[in-house]
């Protein structure tokens, strides 16, 4: 027995015997050289996954895109751009927005600048082009008293055109296009309210002109220093809508001031000067014009009373349009 014993023992050592030793080796050493070679197919994708699902969405297209936002000039450059990487509507959902647009703006509003710089202190726009526009908003003012004092039947009617087209001038339209339809609607609510109410109405509102095209322009400056400093559609809505609010009341008082020094009729004049007024800011920052169009309509019906519900439905209009940063983006 002792004689068989070495056969089997130097048998069994080559053999079966040693193998579960270098097997179960190597066994961990595939469970783990498996991982470097599957992370492109399976813990790569899971990975950014897990980065992005806790936290901010829009600040890793941000980071995606900061070329696109960094170049542009306002948010429909953006929105353009997203457009020809392939980013849709849909898509724009998935980061919490119900189009490419409103993602656009809330890309351009959180882009840092090039510069760290402060936004330049809101002030009215000087040069020959401020100087011309004011020169202009003086214009129907003083044919409402030329026409006053000279008693020219044409004057009133001329005066009405003028002080219609400065009320509602915009800086910019829409696509660059001209609202001729809200000039001529405009012209012809103030000609009727002129004939309503008197003479004296036109001329309460060729005297609000001028104060109105000076809060038009310190609004728009001062909406394009906030949007310069905001970093969140939020933030820039929180700080327009008091900013329109103010110049509101600005002209209002203005326009009161004006009526009161011509005599004219306060519960007329007002609200169409008003009305007025915000079609001018809502032309001049590229809104729709379906919404003036049909406020203007309303204040051919010569009623005071739907004249201020028109006013007043064009200013929560106005309050929705102005409140979003792509209405103040370029100058």
């Amino acid at each position: 027995m002792t004689a068989l014993d070495p056969g089997p023992v130097t048998g069994a050592a080559p053999g079966p015997a040693p193998a579960p030793g270098p097997a179960a080796a190597p066994a961990p050493a595939e469970e783990a050289g498996p991982s470097p070679r599957t992370d492109p197919a399976g813990s790569a994708p899971q990975a950014p996954r897990r980065r992005t699902a806790g936290g901010d969405p829009v600040k890793t297209l941000l980071h995606r895109h900061r070329e696109l936002c960094e170049r542009a000039v306002d948010p429909l450059e953006i929105a353009a751009g997203l457009e020809a990487h392939g980013i849709t509507d849909r898509t724009a959902a998935r980061f919490r927005h119900r189009d490419v647009f409103s993602l656009a703006e809330e890309l351009y509003a959180r882009t840092p600048r090039d510069d760290d710089r402060p936004a330049p202190p809101a002030r009215m726009p000087a040069g020959p082009r401020a100087l011309r526009g004011f020169g202009y908003s003086l214009l129907p003012g003083a044919l409402a008293v030329g026409a006053a004092a000279a008693g020219t039947p044409w004057a009133g009617p001329l005066a009405a055109l003028v002080t219609a087209g400065a009320l509602v001038w915009p800086g910019r339209s829409a696509g660059g296009r001209f609202p001729y339809a809200a000039h001529l609607l405009a012209a012809a609510a103030v000609g009727w309210a002129a004939h309503l109410h008197g003479p004296a109405l036109g001329a309460g509102l060729a005297l609000a002109v001028a104060p109105g095209y000076l809060a038009g322009v310190l609004f728009a400056a001062r909406a394009r220093r906030r949007l310069a400093a905001s970093r969140a559609l939020e933030d820039f809505a929180d700080g327009a809508r008091p900013l329109l609010a103010g110049t509101l009341l600005l002209f209002t008082a203005a326009a009161t001031g004006a009526a009161a020094v011509t005599g004219a009729p306060l519960a007329q004049a007002v609200p169409l000067a008003v009305l007025l007024f915000l079609a001018r800011l809502l032309l001049g920052h590229g809104a729709h014009r379906a919404p003036v169009a049909a406020a203007l309509v309303l204040a051919l019906v010569p009623s005071p009373a739907v004249v201020s519900a028109a006013a007043a439905g064009l200013l929560v209009h106005a309050f929705l349009a102005l409140s979003r940063a792509s209405a103040h983006a370029r100058p």
